[in-house]
């Protein structure tokens, strides 16, 4: 059985020493102090000298290796026994050309594919535990963050299409019922049904559902087309022997 040896550095290649250092006081602060995380880059160890990671590079694998715990580009910081593996030294090379192949460099990304999700990967290969969770916490949440703001976004966008649609079928509905209910203006003694004025008033009475109280003058005008109902009622017979022209 062999080691499986995982190297940390603090990420210090930002080529700003003011950077480079704010860095390491976070990582103290947030690793040393309360346990938390920080900015880390990893590599593993297994079988000789050498150490294995991943990086970005525009053409071909991004997976490299170095002399372990001498990555030039980054302060190292600790190195953790992870485990041990049955697995031979035949077996540790098919897995790291399997994972060349896997892992190009352009796909590189800081949140969601970086050096720290490739050791996990290899470590689970390996058959031992991966990461502790404090080296990668800070990008794992970053991630959660921008897949939450996204998810977000996508909803709130799905729900304004909700509304719109909602929106256009409640208004083909009304007027379709609108339709209906109104009848042509050609229609004999139904001309006021087909009109804008009596569609105006059916919405006005979709909308307001619940009687108005009637005013003292609505009574009085109420009286008033009473009597003027008796009258023509009494005047019935003698206007039905004349002609529509004296009736107009």
């Amino acid at each position: 059985m062999t080691e499986v040896i995982l190297h940390i550095y603090d990420v210090t290649n930002s080529g700003s020493d003011k950077t480079n250092n704010t860095i390491v006081q976070i990582n103290k602060i947030f690793k040393d102090g309360i346990g938390l995380g920080g900015i880390f880059h990893s590599a593993v160890q297994i079988y000789g000298d050498e150490e294995w990671s991943f990086g970005f590079c525009e053409q071909g694998t991004g997976v490299f290796s170095c002399p372990a715990g001498k990555n030039p580009m980054y302060t190292y910081r600790e190195s953790i026994v992870l485990g041990k593996t049955n697995y031979s030294i035949f077996k540790v090379n098919q897995i790291l050309r399997e994972l060349t192949r896997e892992w190009p460099g352009h796909s590189y990304d800081l949140l969601s594919k970086n050096c720290n999700h490739f050791c996990d990967e290899f470590c689970e290969r390996l058959g031992v535990p991966k990461l502790p969770g404090w080296v990668n916490r800070f990008a794992h949440a970053g991630d959660a963050a921008v897949e939450i703001a996204g998810t977000t976004a996508l909803k709130f966008r799905q729900a304004k299409t909700e509304i719109v649609s909602a929106s256009k079928v409640a208004y083909r509905f009304l007027m379709g019922v609108a339709s209906n209910n109104s009848v042509s203006p050609e229609s004999p003694g139904n001309s006021t049904r087909g009109s804008p004025r009596f569609q105006a008033t059916w919405f006005k009475n979709l909308v307001s559902t619940q009687p108005k109280p009637s005013s003292s003058s609505d009574l009085e005008n109420r009286e008033e087309n009473t009597t003027r109902q008796h009258q023509w009622e009494d005047a019935e017979a003698p206007l039905r022997q004349n002609s529509q022209h004296d009736m107009i």
